[in-house]
């Protein structure tokens, strides 16, 4: 089953456009959504779960149609976006029991753990929390009402890398029985590569790929050389070519791999960040 069915999905702007923008996301994975910061990543998040009315396009989030079963789908689905902040004034414990009263199927048990896991003070006001402890709050509010799906804005941003860490491995243990999913916007690549079954790459509010984490990297080589080796006809092939005292550098199509070859460039595989860094320069 589906968790995530998005099909055409458009908001217009004055300076901004989402278009057409579709993906879909299975029980049991994770999809890292990545792209540079106003590409659309936050935009599309918000506009899945109605918190921005879109023009045009289906969203169907665990079976669930959007905007018709909105209260059951919010229900069914955690989220956290960041710049979203709870009373400053108010401490932790009431927060909480405030915010539960929202949700069908809370569960304190399971709150106490992650609480006790991220070391949240109940006592503390919201105010006196770090960014990071602010993430990890929103975080165990997002998962104890016992959600199928995740939607996280740049959940990672603001934490130390044990703590990064830390979450990715609590990721991992969410979709482990197969019957629940993460939708996740970051730009920190290491930790797609540590936990993202799948990427969903967005450039200026389009779509550019969508499919699995290793047939994602394995369309794509690194290639490097002199640029003497560089011709009109290579030039044209090389994604984000960037050319320095020494040479260049860039990304190929895999299909061009041959061409490389002739070429006598170097060729290797790049990473996540490899490929995000030379698609934002073309």
């Amino acid at each position: 089953m589906n968790l995530i069915e998005i099909n055409g999905l458009c908001k217009n702007f004055e300076s901004f456009q989402l278009k057409n923008v579709s993906f879909s996301l299975e029980e049991g994975y994770i999809m890292g959504f990545i792209g540079r910061n106003g590409a659309g990543k936050s935009t599309t998040l918000k506009t899945m779960l109605n918190l921005m009315k879109n023009d045009g396009g289906e969203v169907k989030l665990c079976g669930l149609s959007m905007p018709k079963d909105e209260l059951e789908i919010k229900n069914q689905v955690g989220y956290v976006f960041g710049g979203v902040d709870f009373y400053p004034e108010a401490k932790i414990s009431r927060i909480t029991n405030v915010t539960k009263n929202f949700y069908h199927e809370w569960d304190d048990a399971r709150y106490k753990v992650l609480c006790e896991r991220f070391e949240i003070d109940q006592n503390k006001k919201f105010k006196q929390l770090s960014a990071g402890m602010k993430v990890k709050y929103s975080l165990a509010v997002a998962m104890s009402h016992n959600p199928k799906l995740l939607i996280l804005d740049e959940p990672t941003s603001g934490l130390d890398p044990a703590a990064r860490d830390d979450l990715v491995l609590l990721f991992q243990e969410f979709v482990e029985d197969g019957a629940h999913s993460i939708l996740f916007s970051t730009h920190i690549t290491s930790d797609l590569e540590k936990c993202a079954d799948y990427i969903t790459y967005i450039k200026q509010g389009q779509i550019l790929a969508s499919t699995d984490r290793d047939s994602f990297r394995e369309s794509y080589i690194s290639v490097a050389g002199k640029k003497d080796q560089l011709s009109p006809e290579t030039e044209s092939k090389i994604i984000g070519l960037h050319t320095h005292q020494l040479g260049f550098e860039g990304l190929m199509k895999t299909e061009d791999k041959a061409l490389a070859e002739k070429c006598g460039f170097e060729i290797a595989s790049p990473t996540l960040e490899d490929i995000m860094i030379h698609i934002e320069r073309r």
